[in-house]
Parts: structure tokens; sequence; C-alpha cells
């Protein structure tokens, strides 16, 4: 069955010049790289750039036919400031076709047979796709959320709602210790992700630290993986491989000790590259994953 993969589809633009993007994108390049079936819903503009980013997709062998188009609003684009290689930060341009993702019968029959549906919080940073977001939800069999918190594209009450959603949870150390804020909750990790997983009664909840590894939260036990030490291009792309990497695991029903290393390792592997869509393979991450 395949996994969708639900949001924003764009193009980052970069000092070395623009490169595909959108963490949907980037999952869904990744969990195909993986050897997944994975299917991105999306929206374009009728323009050169949704036309280079169709291509794009399609060379990875990826379906495009849940990329819809639109005529009123160009293809998304981001302004990447890579100054800092581990806390890029963005500027994303607003509104564009993304902002605009139609609900049609195919696409609800799409979720309601995919394995796993992804999503985040920036694609509803709009209504239209944010309705259609929460329609999908309901047909989605295991949900997972990639937090993503984009300032200031985002709001406690729709991220709240969208952890309500959630089957699986990742996230990283900056955005649990906002959201544990916000239900004035200790951001400790011994005890953060058994709440989190309590409160939303989630199957997983996973938090990626960077240089300093990735803790998950499954099955009622904390496990921890340290991160692999590599020589840093960017970190763009770099928690989207790790989500589909984790995601993998989680589907293929392997040990999450295994299966956090393996994610710990897609991550270090993409930051080793520029760009966030690397072609990476299992291979090379299990190599990584065994040094």
């Amino acid at each position: 069955m395949p996994i969708a993969c639900f949001g924003e589809m764009l193009w980052d633009m970069l000092p070395t010049g623009r490169q595909p993007g959108g963490a949907p994108l980037n999952v869904a390049v990744h969990l195909h790289n993986f050897g997944l079936n994975a299917l991105i819903i999306s929206r374009i503009g009728h323009d050169d750039l949704g036309t280079e980013l169709r291509a794009f997709v399609e060379s990875k062998n990826i379906s495009t036919h849940y990329v819809q188009h639109g005529e009123t609003h160009l293809t998304g684009v981001v302004k990447a400031n890579v100054s800092n290689t581990m806390e890029v930060t963005y500027q994303i341009v607003k509104p564009v076709a993304w902002d605009y993702i139609q609900y049609t019968a195919e696409v609800r029959e799409l979720v309601e047979t995919a394995e796993a549906f992804v999503y985040g919080s920036l694609a509803a940073r709009h209504a239209p796709s944010r309705e259609t977001l929460y329609r999908l939800l309901q047909q989605a069999r295991l949900k997972v959320f990639d937090v993503n918190l984009r300032p200031p594209h985002y709001s406690r009450d729709v991220v709240s709602y969208l952890l309500n959603q959630a089957d699986v949870v990742k996230l990283n150390h900056h955005e649990l210790t906002e959201i544990m804020g916000w239900f004035g909750v200790a951001p400790s990790e011994e005890t953060a992700l058994q709440w989190l997983a309590e409160r939303f009664h989630l199957q997983a909840v996973c938090v990626t630290k960077g240089a300093d590894g990735a803790v998950l939260w499954v099955d009622h036990q904390l496990y921890f993986s340290p991160s692999l030490v590599v020589q840093v291009q960017d970190t763009i792309g770099s928690g989207d491989a790790f989500l589909a990497a984790l995601l993998r695991g989680l589907l293929l029903r392997q040990a999450p000790p295994n299966y956090l290393a393996f994610a710990c390792a897609a991550g270090a592997l993409v930051a080793s590259y520029q760009g966030a869509t690397p072609p990476i393979s299992e291979a090379q991450v299990l190599a990584l994953a065994a040094v």
C-alpha cells in the first residue's frame, strides 16, 4: 500500500541556486529511496517553476498524479538562509499554490487506502489546505504528524488539533520545549515524551536533537540513539530523511533501537550533502549506521 505525504511542494532558494523542497516532498523522495511506495498530495502553479518541480518528482520515479495544478497562485518558493549550517532559517512566501490543495474524491480514496498519511503544520497555515487536511485526517489509517513549526505560520490551537489527530509524532528539541510550555509541562525527555504519548494517545513520539541524536518513546519504553559524525554541508532535509527512515522501521515492525539508529544515520547522511534530496540509498545508510 502507498504512503501519502500531504502538503507543501516548493523551491528552496539557496545562495547556490534553487533546489526542490518542502517537507512532504522530501519525505516522499526518501521513502522511495528506502524502497517504499510514496505519493505526494500537493498543488503547484501553472508556471515554469511548477513544470520543473513536477519533472523533478517524476525523475525520482514518484507519481505526480495527486499533484494539483492551480491557475491563480504561483508555485511555492522559500528563501533559505544557510549562513549557519546547523540552524537553517526560512522565509516562506505566501499565499502560493500549495495553500489551496483541494479535497477531491481521488485524494480521499488515496488516503483511505494508504498505509500511512504524513502531514505537517505548515500546510495548515491557510484555510483551504487546512480544511482539506482536516477532512483527510478523518479517512487516514496511520496518521504521522511531522510537527515542523515555522514561525509565524502556525498557532497553538491548530498544532494542538493536529496532535490530537496523530498516531505518530516527530518533532525537534526546540519544538518539544515550545509545546511543553503551552501545557505547563517540563520539557525533560524522560517525562515529556511519555506525557505527550498519554495526553494525545500516540503510538510513538520521537524527538530529534541535532548533533545529540534522537529519543523515541514507543511501546511504553524510551530509546536513545546518538548522532553520527559527518562533515556537514547543510541540514536542509535531514529531519525529513530521518522521518522517512523512522517510518520505514515502524511499518516494517523492526526493533525500535535498530530503526532509530537507522533514522539517525539517514539524517546524518543527508546533512553531508548539499540540498534536501540527495540520491542516498538504504545500503549507504546501513553502511554509515554500522560505522
